[in-house]
């Protein structure tokens, strides 16, 4: 495609800013994968340069700690042969020119955001950088050929013109159909450790959350929500909390009731006055350990089938040996630091929404469904995230909705602030899950037969990714227990969704949350009663997978895997792809009073080629601490229908005197970077998991950690 700086600036809000605004088709690539598609992307604007010499990306991921105002930026600097240090960056406006090229709308999730941008941040630099050298040549008057790029410049002989002295008549030209981009040994900005563009900010204090939001008029609410999910509201009585200091107004709306207060702790004071009748629902007599019977009950009847590979029944009818076991892991809570909040302004010719949100384009929809206005008249201002891990977007945009719809009707904006509170018993968990396993070995203890039955609720049902379930199989659930690299010829895998109950949500690393921590320690059971080595175990199964196999002989080289260790320590190993990249951990652990300390943690990663390296460590540390709280804290029991965990004195992190030493060693490679944000979390659980096993003989087959 060809196309005029004229016509192209028709179709972007960018165009009212002097200098080079970009606008390209860019293909997509990268591992074709359950995330990739093969198809054109929309008309992308992610470039601005000025007459100042200030390159703004405009970057459509959000930033919620992972790193992509930095890492996408580089990508676009890398081909540019920018001056990085006059990179800036906005985030996005919603609208088509940044949507996901597979989820077709503006959304951050899935470890997604540089496999899906490689190609297409790395064109649009290219494509600006050729446009650049064309309007050099033009005033020069030389075969452009013979230019190169440097730092921000244009050269020929002594003759250097910067981005800036360049930018108006580059604006005029065509753009490209094409434009080469580098051979990966040329890189001089991608693969070297680059410090975050927005670190200062958050360190001095200036960096904007959805928090920090602060309008002219604004007020403030909380909202009292049913305290069983699937509740409904019957009657409530508003004279004292009304009658409170500070309050302005109180109102129902669909989630509840709302105080509207001139701050926060008057409405959050107020909301206790409120004298509410709920009506729970069949949710009113729920608790854990009914769920607990009725999934095991389950799990005993046949599944839906995700997988049926060679005769499983057979194999372990004639199997030397079997095991059997059921492993459980609890509903878990996202619990961002930053506790869910949203800002908006209803007006009746627009609405603009202030969040740290992952899914910009839902929330656009959803509020005009509110307001009744028309989808381009809702803007949404992304600002920084104190935390996402999946949480902070859905389909049904929860906490965003209810925002606009406290502040529909009113003439001010209205902050509506969650408390901790309300976020980790309001729903919106990882599913609780229970697996039966059965394997079978033969003679010399190798596994012939892998049967497994996981039963819980489906994520994807009841929204409108439902429809891409085939045969009752939500990939959600299934994925890394379904086709394992390993090496078993007989594989059977069942799934029966339980009944939905409760709001269930993608988590950091969704299935592989429970599927790492069930497959690679039910992995480990079958190496110690074959009489094997978990590591060598593995090692023999993956004999015809060398990415697997290159980051578990380096974290167990690293690890020094078979070493002795001081007296009451033990090692325990695990590894998962997810995301399409490769993670493995070894755990060193030591177990006093019956408390679990992990001292160690030696991870190795390929995720192809890592943009930036410190970013990437950055992510398995971050995923190895995120899944260690889980593995040892973490847990949402229910008891008549309500959560019993409230904040972090039940619901913890991990403390400082809790975390171990990690090392990240990341294995080089010039594959086509892969998700970094999720596939450190799987193999942590799994890792130390097995290494209480080594040290005390205690199998651990339920989360979180107990001995």
């Amino acid at each position: 495609m060809s196309t005029t700086r004229r016509s192209f600036i028709k179709t972007t809000s960018a165009a009212a800013v002097s200098g080079f605004v970009l606008g390209f088709y860019a293909r997509p690539s990268g591992p074709q994968g359950r995330l990739l598609a093969a198809e054109p992307f929309s008309p992308n604007a992610f470039i601005r340069i000025s007459t100042d010499d200030v390159i703004t990306i405009i970057v459509n991921k959000s930033e919620m700690g992972q790193g992509v105002y930095t890492s996408l930026p580089m990508l676009i600097a890398e081909e540019l042969d920018a001056d990085w240090t006059t990179i800036r960056i906005e985030p996005a406006p919603v609208a088509p020119e940044y949507a996901h090229p597979v989820f077709k709308m503006q959304i951050t999730g899935g470890s997604t955001s540089i496999i899906s941008s490689w190609q297409q941040f790395r064109e649009a630099g290219a494509t600006a950088r050729a446009m650049l050298v064309d309007a050099a040549a033009r005033e020069w008057d030389v075969d452009k050929a013979k230019l190169t790029t440097d730092n921000g410049h244009v050269v020929f002989g002594d003759k250097r013109a910067s981005y800036g002295e360049l930018a108006m008549a580059a604006a005029e030209l065509p753009v490209p159909t094409a434009a080469p981009l580098k051979d990966p040994k040329d890189f001089k900005i991608i693969g070297t450790n680059v410090k975050r563009i927005e670190g200062p900010s958050k360190v001095d204090g200036s960096a904007e959350f959805g928090m920090d939001i602060s309008l002219p008029g604004m007020l403030t609410a909380v909202v009292a929500h049913a305290p069983v999910c699937g509740g409904t509201l019957v009657r409530f009585d508003a004279s004292k909390a009304e009658a409170y200091p500070g309050v302005v107004k109180v109102k129902r709306i669909a989630t509840g009731v709302a105080i509207l207060a001139k701050d926060f702790w008057s409405a959050r004071m107020a909301r206790d006055l409120l004298e509410i009748e709920w009506d729970d629902g069949e949710n009113g007599t729920l608790s854990t350990e009914s769920l607990r019977a009725e999934y095991s009950a389950l799990s005993e009847k046949a599944g839906n089938v995700a997988e049926d590979e060679g005769d499983t029944a057979g194999a372990l009818a004639g199997a030397a040996k079997t095991l059997d076991a059921v492993y459980e892991v609890p509903y878990l809570a996202h619990a961002p630091m930053e506790p869910l909040n949203a800002t908006a302004h209803v007006r009746e010719d627009g609405c603009d929404i202030w969040a740290g949100t992952q899914g910009q384009s839902i929330d656009q929809m959803v509020a005009a469904q509110i307001t009744g206005l028309a989808p381009e008249r809702i803007k949404v201002h992304t600002t920084l995230l104190g935390g996402g891990f999946g949480r902070r977007t859905n389909f049904s945009a929860d906490f965003v909705a209810e925002a606009v719809q406290v502040a529909n009707g009113e003439s001010v904006p209205v902050k509506t602030i969650w408390t901790r509170e309300d976020d980790i018993q309001g729903g919106y968990y990882r599913p609780m899950f229970l697996h039966r396993l059965k394997a079978g070995l033969d003679a010399e203890g190798l596994p012939v037969a892998w049967h497994q039955h996981l039963v819980g609720e489906s994520i994807m049902a009841g929204t409108p990714m439902g429809a891409m379930m085939k045969n009752g199989i939500d990939d959600a659930s299934v994925e890394g227990a379904a086709h394992m690299p390993y090496a078993i010829d007989n594989r059977r895998v069942e799934l029966t969704n339980a009944k939905k109950r409760l709001t269930v949500l993608w988590w950091r690393s969704v299935g592989h949350t429970h599927t790492g921590f069930v497959n690679e320690s039910f992995l480990d059971e079958v190496a110690h009663a074959g009489g094997h080595d978990p590591y060598e175990l593995r090692k023999k199964l993956l004999a015809d997978e060398p990415r697997h196999l290159r980051v578990l002989d380096l974290a167990a080289e690293k690890a020094g895997w078979g070493t002795p260790l001081p007296e009451g320590r033990a090692r325990g190993i695990a590894m998962r792809k997810s995301f399409e990249s490769f993670v493995a951990e070894v755990a060193e652990v030591s177990v006093d009073n019956g408390r679990v300390r992990v001292h160690k943690v030696t991870c190795a990663v390929d995720c192809g080629i890592a943009v930036n390296p410190w970013n990437v460590e950055a992510q398995m540390e971050s995923a190895i601490v995120f899944g260690l709280t889980a593995a040892l804290h973490g847990e949402i029991t229910l008891e008549k229908g309500r959560a019993q965990q409230s904040n972090f004195h039940d619901y913890p992190v991990l403390r400082m005197d809790e975390m171990p030493e990690i090392e990240v060693h990341i294995v080089q490679s010039s594959e086509s970077p892969t998700g970094a944000g999720e596939p450190g979390v799987p193999p942590i659980a799994p890792a130390v998991a097995n290494a209480v096993f080594a040290l005390t003989g205690k199998r651990i087959r339920q989360l979180p950690i107990r001995i």
